[in-house]
Formats: structure tokens, C-alpha cells, sequence
């Protein structure tokens, strides 16, 4: 994991947070919500992720005598330089569990901390969870076309900087089974794979020799790469070769990999000569620009592949690039806090907040969350946020909680589970939603909308700034 600093921030939060010190507004107490505005690549729902990561930086972020070094050329006033000095965060936040399956509008995580506290956090949470909460998402709709097809995350040599370190991370709670990121693999203990470059063969003068020293050298999990030169004369041919001379020696070869031409019709062919050889073991693997897109073009050719690797487009979270998420002020000295848009739908919603997802009589997800007041137990009735006349009784139906405290004046509540245990929470809660809305085009549309008293409570406070 990466460490941070707070100077990990924009110029923003900083300047922000002076005035709220030398105006004496700096233990006063603010309530913000984060959650993002669209679902990314127009689907139906999406995987929250990067709340650990978040919460073991807050824990330890302060500022060091470098970066007080560094603000003390920007401007700023000695006094609140030395406040800084002994900055910690000591509020408390609640989420929902990380891997839940969440939608636009409704909040996914709430920070209840002083002005400047909540103020200089902002940066480094959406920095955090916009962008794993996108690529879990991304892994997660590649899962569901993939069926039980094994992913793999290859994406690390194309992401951008750093961000391939969360992106490996994020692809394992959205579903992959594994990552050649070899740094991910060490400090979350999930499994590593990788096979060979081109290079590799094209280093010796033979194609047949380069495959007989990786098998002889490498033999657990060995992976032939069969399309340096000629994929069906040449590369698989000689896969063949190294398969049976691995057998004589007590082992056996995982799979080859194809990583470029018409991926169905290679796969296609390279099946029927494995299994001519008497090599139905062999797996095939595939590669090269891979997507949702591709791999479902894949499976609806009924392409023999058993193995995908996932690069660029994964880590990247094309085409989206980037998920919407922001971070807003809902309540502060004692007071609820709204900010007016033209549009309805960016008009914020004030005060604390729980959000309640409902439940059919089967036990899945109804299709509706419901945005209350953080007191409100049992909601009767939500409308549309941005529609008012559209509502929704659900009263009768069973209602559950999402957000839960998970730090207490700034101590970590949670229980680190390792990334598999949250990966399979992820499973089951997407398990739980109706097949509509994980659609591949044209998804159901999650109903989010707010209780009767919250919306009480938003009208008043339009109508209060307009008069």
C-alpha cells in the first residue's frame, strides 16, 4: 500500500480550511456525503471499493515537517501551520460494506468530523474510491460475461502510474480470479499468473527451444505463448512438442496463450489440435485488448477459450475513464446544509443520512433503495429525488441498513477482511440482484428516492433560500 501524506490534497481544501481556522470555525461540526451521480458504462449497478485502503490511510495521515516546509512558501499564516502540525483525523465515518452493490444518487459513505477535518480529507477519498469503486465495476460486468471463465488482470505495465497498484485490487473484488501484478499478489495474498513475452522467443533461434527451456525451468503452471511467428504451423506445433515431453518428465502444460489475430477462429483451430494430441488438458488463454465487449463477441462464437487476460481496457476503466463520485456538505453547526441547482437532480440533499435497501418476498433486492434520516427506522413512502411526482410505498416490504459505523474518532472499526473474503461478500450481494438490472444493454433502472421526512426537509430549505 501506498503512504500519503496530507499534502496529498487539492490547494483548495487547504485554503478552506484557514479561514475556517482563524475564523474560530475549526471544531465545528460538519456532516459531508459522498456517492456518485451516474453509473458508469451505462449500466445497471455498481461495486463499491477502496474503503479499507481509505481507512488505514486516514488513520496515519498527518502532515511531516517537509510539507509544513513547503506550505510555509505558499502563504500561509504561521498559526495555522502549527495547527497543522498536530493534525489527525478524529471524526467518524459510516459506509456501506465494501464490495455492496450501489447506485447513483444514494449515499454511499457519510464523514462526521469538524470544518477542516472533513474539509482536508476530500481529496485523497475520491481520489481512493472513485477510482476502484470504477474498476471493480468494470470487472465486475466482464465477470458476468465471462460466466465461469477465468480472468486475469494483465494491466499493470499499461495503467496509469500508482494507479495500477488499486486497479489489480479493485478487479479482484469486482470478480477476477487472479493478477500478474506481482505487489498485489504479496500484499493481499491472491494468486499471481503470467506466462511469457515475445521477447522471450524471439531471443533464441528457435521458437521449439525457447518453449523446452521455460517448461523445463518453469513447469508449475507453465503457459506457452503460441503466435510469435506462426500460430497454427509453428506455435502450436511446437506447444504440442514441449506438452509431450513434459508428460515423459511427470508434468503437464497449463495452457498456451493467443494473444493476436481473430481470436475465435486461433482458438477454434489450436483446439482441435491439442485434442488430436491427446492434450484435451491443455487450456487455451487469450489476450490482447480484451474488454466486456470482446469477450462477449468471444462467447456468443463459442470460441474454446478457457482463459482471459484483461489489460489495458480494464485498469484504464474504458471508456468511462472516470466515475463521478462527489463529496458534498450536508449539515454543519447545527444546521442542515443545501446547495440549489437550476436542475433538481444536482440540488444536494441536507442533514445525516441511513439508506435502507428493500427486499422482495424471495430475499432479493426489490429495486429500490430508500435515502431517510439517520433516525428514521422504518420508512413508509420514497419519491423521486428529482421527479416529485413519482413515489413508491415501501412499507411492507423488509428494509436493511447500509451504512455502518466503521470509524470512531478516527479509529478503524473494521475488521480488515482479506480481499477474497470481501470478493465473495461482493458475489452474494450481487447475487441478490434481479437479472434486469445486470443486463448487458439497456439495464432496469434502480429506483433510489427519499423518505417522506427527508423530502419534508429538502422543500423546506429550497423554499427557505428562495424567499
Amino acid at each position: 500500500m501506498f503512504n500519503y501524506s496530507l499534502t496529498y490534497t487539492d490547494l483548495y481544501q487547504l485554503s478552506m480550511a484557514q479561514v475556517y481556522f482563524l475564523k474560530g470555525k475549526a471544531d465545528e461540526k460538519a456532516v459531508f456525503d459522498y456517492y456518485f451521480r451516474k453509473i458508469p458504462y451505462q449500466g445497471g449497478y455498481a461495486i463499491f471499493a477502496g474503503l479499507q485502503d481509505f481507512l488505514k490511510q486516514l488513520e496515519q495521515l498527518s502532515f511531516s515537517e517537509e510539507d509544513l516546509d513547503y506550505l510555509n512558501t505558499q502563504d500561509f499564516e504561521d498559526s495555522f501551520l502549527q495547527y497543522l502540525r498536530n493534525f489527525r483525523f478524529k471524526g467518524n465515518i459510516r459506509a456501506c460494506r465494501e464490495g455492496e452493490v450501489v447506485f447513483a444518487t444514494s449515499p454511499i459513505l457519510q464523514v462526521e468530523a469538524s470544518l477542516i477535518e472533513a474539509q482536508l480529507i476530500e481529496t485523497i477519498l475520491l481520489n481512493l474510491l472513485n477510482f476502484q469503486t470504477l474498476i471493480a465495476t468494470k470487472a465486475s460486468r466482464i465477470r458476468l460475461i465471462a460466466k465461469d471463465k477465468t480472468l486475469l488482470d494483465f494491466g499493470l505495465r499499461r495503467a496509469q502510474g500508482p494507479g495500477g497498484y488499486y486497479a489489480s485490487k479493485a478487479a479482484i473484488i469486482g470478480g477476477f480470479n487472479g493478477t500478474s501484478n506481482v505487489i498485489v499478489g504479496r500484499d493481499f495474498k491472491i494468486p499471481i499468473s503470467g506466462t511469457m513475452a515475445h521477447s522471450f522467443i524471439q531471443s533464441y533461434d528457435s521458437e521449439l527451444e525457447a518453449f523446452q527451456d521455460f517448461a523445463l525451468k518453469r513447469p508449475k503452471n507453465c503457459v506457452l505463448l503460441v503466435d510469435t511467428y506462426d500460430t497454427l504451423n509453428s506455435g502450436v506445433p511446437n506447444a504440442i512438442k514441449v506438452a509431450k515431453e513434459m508428460e515423459e518428465r511427470g508434468s503437464k502444460l497449463l495452457a498456451i496463450r493467443l494473444d493476436s489475430g481473430d481470436l475465435a477462429y486461433f482458438a477454434k483451430e489450436s483446439r482441435k489440435q491439442l485434442d488430436a494430441a491427446g492434450l484435451s488438458y491443455v487450456k487455451i488463454a487469450a489476450s490482447n485488448q480484451l474488454d466486456e465487449y470482446v469477450i462477449k463477441s468471444l462467447q456468443e462464437q463459442n470460441a474454446p477459450i478457457d482463459i482471459y487476460g484483461v489489460g489495458t481496457n480494464l485498469v484504464i476503466g474504458k471508456p468511462d475513464g472516470a466515475l463521478d463520485g462527489v463529496y458534498k456538505l450536508a449539515y454543519a453547526a447545527g444546521k442542515p446544509r443545501i446547495k440549489i441547482s437550476e436542475s433538481l437532480a444536482k440540488t444536494t440533499i441536507p442533514h445525516a443520512k441511513q439508506v435502507f435497501r428493500t427486499y422482495d418476498t424471495n430475499g432479493q433486492f426489490n429495486g429500490a433503495d430508500v435515502i431517510a434520516l439517520e433516525n428514521e427506522e422504518k420508512p413508509k413512502q420514497i419519491h423521486h429525488p428529482s421527479e416529485p411526482f413519482k413515489k413508491m410505498n415501501v412499507e411492507n416490504f423488509e428494509q436493511e441498513p447500509l451504512l455502518h459505523l466503521v470509524m470512531e474518532n478516527g479509529q478503524n472499526l473494521t475488521t480488515n477482511s482479506s480481499l477474497e473474503e470481501i470478493a465473495n461478500f461482493s458475489k452474494r450481494r450481487l447475487a441478490l440482484l434481479p437479472l434486469e438490472y445486470k443486463r448487458f444493454d439497456n439495464p432496469h433502472i434502480y429506483k433510489v428516492g427519499i423518505s417522506d421526512a427527508l423530502k419534508q426537509e429538502r422543500d423546506q430549505l429550497i423554499n427557505a433560500h428562495k424567499s
